[in-house]
């Protein structure tokens, strides 16, 4: 049982690393597209701004579905489909992919802001994600 614990430990540090490193080179490739200086206010901040959904005519937020404490779990508005937490520190896995990364970006930014999110906004959103 120890060594089980052990692994599991030993397993949760890695994926916290190397979401850290993922995380570290997309910000790096957003600043050398224009961003400035990240912030975690920010990614917050716009993390609970509603927008005007265009399909609906609702307003919506990214805490709509993820729900306003990002170490939580939520779920999708409209399907019901769980979504896991978008902490780094309760989900590093959710990290360790920059493609998949980019994927839900581009698809939550679209239905949410109504539009693609811009550099900035993303490196603000992942420096967010890490601060909890």
């Amino acid at each position: 049982m120890k060594m089980l614990i052990f692994v599991l430990l030993c397993m949760a540090a890695w994926s916290a690393q190397a979401s850290e490193t993922v995380i570290t080179q997309l910000q790096d490739g957003y600043r050398a597209d224009g961003a400035g200086a990240f912030s975690a206010d920010r990614g917050k901040q716009m993390w609970t701004q509603s927008f005007i959904q265009k399909k609906s005519g609702k307003p919506v937020q990214c805490a709509s579905c993820h729900t306003a404490s990002i170490s939580q779990v939520g779920s999708h508005i409209r399907t019901g489909k769980i979504i896991e937490p978008m902490a780094v520190s309760v989900n590093g896995l959710r990290f360790n992919d920059a493609e998949k990364i980019e994927k839900w970006f581009l698809r939550n930014c679209k239905w949410t802001l109504g539009r693609e999110c811009s550099v900035q906004e993303k490196g603000d959103f992942l420096s967010y994600f890490q601060s909890e």
